[in-house]
């Protein structure tokens, strides 16, 4: 069932689904939010319209816009699956001044969530709702409404406030770029297969998987390394443009080996590749985001290079 009615009944506010052109709209509301909890915004402009822009996201059937009598935007609410699984993320944005919306839009989420796995012949929906851990009012609506906390992201940065020297690669290892076709497939077979045991992981064949980065305006796809041992395909890493324009910081969004290559250095050979990149490109440091229950110990590799964590980020789960 559509809950646009339900919620513009409810509430009294005006309610609809999302277009393109809301993208301004939905970035000054999620800023002000943000900036109560964390003290800062901290989605850009793009990222909102990388969300709207998203392939895996309907706007007619998986979105929620409410405007005040005003016209203000006073909440933003969205569902979105993850691949073709039972897998979907969701969430919640609502202006401290309409916290009525609240309710309706939660059951809207869920709801939508509920649909999506349904829609996509599964009997139960995995949902996620990633929650800054200071955020202690959305915590409350979440295990108020049966979800638990389920695992931690760490948002990690490596400065580059003195001179970041390129790396040597290790014996046998060549280095690969993203701008040719047959490097993209490789990196995507990689990270498949790398990331196959990682919380969250739904499978993606290489159209959804390159359709999805190619969708962000952040991508690009030169920044997407892969790493050959004696020719064969054995880790990736790939860097994006989503820190430049606020924070002039590069962003690892992707960091895989293939499990019988670990344990030779790849993970570290890559990722200080990516520093000095970033560093030559005059980025001030580089970010990425690690589960801090990965399957491998990768926060303590990431802490071994430099790196410092600036934001922890809960993932809250509740089955359906």
């Amino acid at each position: 069932m559509d809950t646009t009615t339900t919620i513009v009944t409810a509430a009294g506010y005006t309610t609809r689904r999302p277009v393109a052109g809301d993208a301004a709209d939905i970035h000054r509301l999620i800023s002000l939010c943000d900036t109560r909890v964390i003290g800062k915004a901290d989605m850009t402009l793009d990222d909102v319209t990388d969300q709207l822009n998203e392939p895996a996201f309907d706007g007619e059937k998986d979105g929620w816009l409410v405007h005040d009598t005003s016209g203000s935007l006073v909440a933003w609410a969205w569902a979105c699956r993850k691949g073709t699984g039972n897998n979907v993320d969701v969430d919640v944005v609502v202006h401290p001044g309409a916290a009525e919306l609240t309710g309706p839009l939660w059951e809207a989420v869920t709801g939508r969530a509920a649909g999506i796995a349904a829609e996509l012949g599964h009997d139960s929906a995995v949902v996620d709702i990633a929650l800054y851990r200071e955020d202690s009012g959305k915590r409350a609506l979440a295990a108020a409404r049966g979800f638990v906390a389920a695992t931690s992201f760490i948002r990690l940065l490596a400065d580059h406030d003195t001179p970041v020297p390129e790396p040597v690669a290790p014996p046998g290892v060549t280095v690969h770029h993203g701008t040719d076709e047959e490097v993209r497939r490789q990196g995507h077979a990689v990270q498949q297969e790398g990331f196959a045991e990682h919380f969250g992981f739904t499978p993606k064949d290489y159209d959804e998987w390159h359709a999805e980065l190619d969708s962000s305006a952040s991508t690009d796809w030169a920044q997407l390394t892969v790493a050959r041992i004696d020719g064969e395909p054995a880790a990736m890493l790939l860097g994006t443009d989503a820190f430049a324009g606020d924070e002039n910081s590069g962003y690892v969004r992707q960091l895989a080996v293939l499990p019988r290559f670990r344990g030779r250095g790849l993970g570290r050979f890559l990722l200080r590749t990516a520093f000095a990149a970033d560093a030559a490109r005059g980025r001030i440091g580089t970010y990425l985001h690690v589960d801090a229950n990965n399957s491998t110990p990768a926060l303590d590799l990431y802490l071994s290079v430099g790196m410092r964590q600036v934001l922890a980020i809960d993932v809250w789960r509740r089955t359906l």
